[in-house]
């Protein structure tokens, strides 16, 4: 029996979903959680959880691994040398540095394109060529990009829906010709469709790991769009939204929909489109104030009938991506009541209310009326915030078939670009 990998690597650690090929049960599950905040987390600390996580798999479950792909935060990138070593620290998904970039690129890119964004991957890289680390960096490479080249030891190589917010053009399947007019002195990634076999396993990782030495190495995703493929969503108009640390909303689409000045962005799904956008809002705000203990008790005790007066904008820090695109938006969570279900409540009414926000924005945009919701991530075991939700949204709200984005991505490694294909027009 065929086994396959799939590795989510995420905001708070890193998970992994072994699945078998007749039934795609799962036959095992792994954990990292990262100590510290993600920032924290270096490229030293993502190896590591990789390795740990190879090494939780059963040595039995290890020997019949046909296939692994992995996903990473979308526009996490980072510098490497000619040898794939970090030459410096990587900018995370939320890292608004790009912003001093912007004008410039603006001049170049189409209007209201998706990397127009002082988070997107390509203002990163341009925010990136004023670091003295610079010069002695030979490549360019999305997280899940630098992942799988520690198991399979090729380096630029990528997969669309990593590189869309690098610039590449998911239509026409290739790098535009705007893109080159920046003359970036460095080489981007060669992109693959996603799931596409890239090599098999360097010798001495298969060696090291008892993994087979013909299991090869997928291209990967990224993380929201692993958690779509994993919710059983395949209709346009269902929609999933991952409520992890962050708020990531995918509505699938007939029309593509794009625009900037909001964080809107489409990635290409066999024949539709996957459209939507990511907010810094969601569930790293609620353990700011909150443990997981207390979030479960106090959630039990709010009455879901009813409105909370409360108006927050909850974030952690100044800026978000969707549906406001303002780096400099300041969070709100302000009054505060003294008793903490009042508080949760309003947080939660809050975190609700910027999600239905973003989906009438996507439907006013062009994309499909919403269906139905799917909710992938640590938020969709909380009943009490499903039923706020499905008070805003006014669709049904069920939780995801599977809820880990590591099990889309084994589903990846198992049907490699076929997977997408089974996204139903």
């Amino acid at each position: 029996m065929n086994l396959y990998l799939g590795i989510d690597f995420g905001t708070s650690g890193a998970r992994g979903v072994v699945i078998e090929e007749e039934a795609c049960c799962i036959q095992a599950e792994m954990r990292y959680a990262f100590q510290d905040s993600p920032a924290a987390a270096t490229p030293k600390i993502w190896q590591e959880a990789l390795f740990v996580l190879v090494e939780q798999i059963p040595d039995q479950l290890r020997r019949k691994i046909k296939a692994i792909a992995i996903n990473g935060t979308s526009s996490t990138v980072l510098l490497v040398d000619a040898a794939g070593n970090p030459t410096d620290a990587p900018l995370l998904y939320n890292d608004g540095r790009g912003s001093s970039v912007l004008e410039h690129l603006r001049s170049l890119a189409p209007p209201n394109h998706t990397v127009v964004s002082a988070t997107s991957s390509l203002a990163k890289l341009l925010w990136m060529r004023q670091l003295p680390s610079f010069s002695e960096a030979t490549y360019f490479l999305h997280q899940a990009d630098w992942l799988a080249f520690l198991l399979h030891g090729q380096l630029a190589i990528s997969d669309y829906h990593n590189a869309l917010k690098l610039g590449y053009d998911v239509e026409e399947l290739k790098y535009p010709e705007w893109l080159e007019k920046l003359q970036i002195p460095i080489q981007l990634p060669k992109v693959l469709t996603p799931g596409t076999q890239i090599a098999e396993l360097l010798p001495e990782i298969a060696h090291k790991f008892g993994l087979r030495r013909d299991c090869v190495v997928c291209a990967g995703t990224t993380d929201s769009i692993a958690a779509f493929l994993a919710s059983g969503a395949k209709l346009p108009g269902e929609a999933v939204t991952s409520l992890g640390s962050t708020l990531v909303l995918k509505l699938l689409s007939r029309t593509r929909v794009e625009d900037a000045r909001y964080g809107i962005y489409s990635h290409r799904l066999g024949d539709l489109w996957l459209t939507g956008g990511a907010s810094n809002t969601g569930g790293a705000v609620l353990k700011q104030f909150f443990t997981k203990v207390e979030l479960e008790s106090l959630s039990r005790e709010i009455d879901v009938s009813k409105a909370s007066k409360l108006d927050y904008y909850p974030l952690l820090k100044a800026g978000d991506r969707f549906p406001i695109n303002d780096p400099n938006l300041s969070p709100r969570l302000e009054p505060r009541p003294d008793h903490p279900v009042e508080f949760l409540h309003g947080l939660l009414e809050s975190i609700a209310r910027i999600e239905a926000r973003g989906y009438e924005l996507l439907q006013t945009m062009g994309a499909d009326k919403l269906s139905r919701v799917y909710t992938a991530g640590g938020g969709a075991a909380n009943d009490t915030w499903t039923a706020i939700r499905g008070r805003y949204l006014k669709v049904p709200v069920i939780a995801s078939v599977y809820t880990e984005a590591a099990y889309g991505t084994a589903l990846l490694a198992m049907g490699g670009g076929s997977q997408l294909r089974g996204i139903q027009t």
